[in-house]
């Protein structure tokens, strides 16, 4: 017998909507989002979200997840399959919440802000890490193996960390608090 589908948020409700966003959208932020997710599914919570990821930079718009990082992220369990896509000024106004994986993301995410008036809240995704004392999450890129399972073990804390500061009922735009 198959489960009844999850509930739909009720009509005044809209989804919570996440952006998490690096530097080229080929490895962390793609790697969050999947991450974040597989971490909604688990919880049955995936119904009061639209998550996304972007990159402040358009080298690799259009392209999947690097597949040193898809490959990580499969041995865990999970799939990266959206494609790369430049951070828009719109998206300051799309989403509630944009959430940066590291200090010079922050930085620019903050001056497209401040341009296009947005209201995002905009924080750093370490600042949801409960296990990890650390002020950006890496870019692997140029690295090792290691590097991805790093950035991995990093967002799978910040994470749930993310998921914790939410409110049961996030359907209605909601703001976490870190």
């Amino acid at each position: 017998m198959t489960s009844p589908p999850p509930p739909e948020p009720a009509p005044h409700q809209r989804p919570l909507r996440v952006l998490f966003v690096c530097l080229g959208n080929i490895c962390r932020s793609p790697a969050a989002e999947g991450v974040f997710l597989d971490l909604l599914e688990q919880h049955g919570r995936s119904h009061h979200f639209e998550v996304d990821s972007a990159g402040t930079g358009d080298w690799h718009v259009g392209r999947l997840a690097d597949a040193r990082m898809r490959s990580a992220a499969a041995r865990r369990g999970l799939q990266l399959a959206s494609r790369a896509r430049q951070l828009e000024p719109e998206d300051l106004h799309r989403f509630d919440l944009i959430v940066t994986m590291d200090r010079h993301n922050l930085a620019a995410v903050k001056d497209m802000a401040r341009r296009s008036q947005g209201g995002a809240r905009i924080t750093p995704m370490t600042s949801f890490c409960r296990r990890h004392r650390i002020e950006d999450v890496p870019d692997p890129y140029s690295g090792g193996p290691e590097g991805f399972e790093l950035v991995l073990d990093l967002l799978e804390d910040a994470c749930a960390g993310l998921l914790a500061s939410l409110p049961r009922e996030e359907g209605q735009g909601s703001r976490p608090t870190p």
